[in-house]
């Protein structure tokens, strides 16, 4: 994986094929596995949804070589989209809800699109509905819309699942990944599914996310500083399938920081707050499976390491967890 041994004629051909590494503090019995999705050429898993839905749209004449891709994003789909808007010759507008990664904003505007900051408090709600206004305004533009967009899930079920099958020779017995838009869960989970029913499906959410109530669940809604995963309104959420997931664990802040800490001190693993969620429920899922209380049809568990932590220096991920800013 990532062994490109010949030249490549655009960045858009390094996207995928990115390493499966061993989680080392997981079961000898019941390894964990994390997709690096950090060696994308825009450092996070949102690359691959960037390339997929631009050139799938392209394709269905949604919009036109010169026009414009209006997006609300949180960051690293912005970046994924700008990394290849400028590629297939389309111009980017992302609009951001304030409090997300100045690092990812900065980002966006070095790959040569526009960021259109919303506040905070309106949440991602008010940034999806500024997005459309704006692309209302321009001709030739197209919200892609990553909240309810199938080829987002598409683009794991065509490239992310096929890897980890590939890598992990089909014996896969536990898929867990967050969930921001579910586009990573939905995709893989359902190749997986399609070749094995049995095989073990959970998403991951922050405390105080709620996507619980998916299950019928009340949810005390609350402020989270991990990013990148959760709702606060799942009627926005429209690729999420319940009848693909078989539970939902909630994550708290303060084991996601302890863990963002652990991963890179032992284990090298410089990723950001959602990877450290899909560690901590990749490796119960895990023990799970091996004490017997999760019935899956191989021992292996994989997981998405999604970015980087470098995206979010700024917010002190390795200061105290109370100095660390969601």
């Amino acid at each position: 994986m990532t062994t490109h041994r010949e030249p490549l004629s655009s960045v858009l051909e390094t996207i995928g094929e990115t390493p499966l590494v061993r989680v080392h503090d997981s079961p000898d019995a019941v390894p964990v596995y994390a997709k690096l999705e950090t060696f994308n050429p825009g450092a996070s898993v949102k690359d691959r949804i960037g390339k997929h839905m631009l050139e799938r749209m392209l394709e269905r004449g949604d919009v036109g070589e010169g026009g414009t891709v209006v997006e609300p994003t949180a960051g690293n789909t912005g970046i994924g989209i700008a990394v290849a808007a400028k590629q297939l010759g389309l111009d980017a507008v992302f609009v951001v809800p304030e409090r997300f990664s100045v690092e990812k904003q900065q980002l966006m505007r070095a790959l040569g699109a526009e960021v259109v900051n919303t506040p905070s408090e309106d949440g991602m709600g008010f940034a999806i509905d500024r997005a459309h206004e704006i692309a209302d305004e321009l001709d030739d533009a197209v919200v892609p819309q990553q909240f309810s967009n199938p080829l987002n899930a598409e683009a794991h079920y065509e490239t992310t699942a096929p890897e980890i099958d590939e890598a992990l020779d089909g014996e896969v017995g536990a898929v867990v990944a967050g969930v921001g838009t579910g586009g990573t869960l939905m995709g893989t989970a359902r190749y997986f599914r399609e070749r094995d029913p049995d095989t073990c499906v959970v998403a991951v959410e922050p405390e105080g996310s709620a996507y619980r109530e998916f299950l019928g669940e009340e949810v005390d809604h609350g402020a989270y500083k991990t990013e990148g995963i959760g709702t606060h309104d799942i009627s926005r959420n429209e690729l999420f399938d319940p009848d693909l997931v078989d539970d939902i664990l909630t994550v708290p802040d303060r084991a996601v920081h302890e863990e963002m800490g652990r991963l890179a001190a032992e284990e090298g693993q410089l990723v950001a707050s959602s990877a450290a969620a899909n560690a901590i429920a990749a490796k119960r899922v895990a023990r799970e499976v091996r004490d017997g209380d999760i019935d899956a049809p191989h021992d292996a568990v994989v997981t998405i390491f999604c970015d980087s932590s470098e995206r979010y220096l700024s917010k002190g991920v390795y200061r105290s967890f109370e100095e660390w800013e969601g």
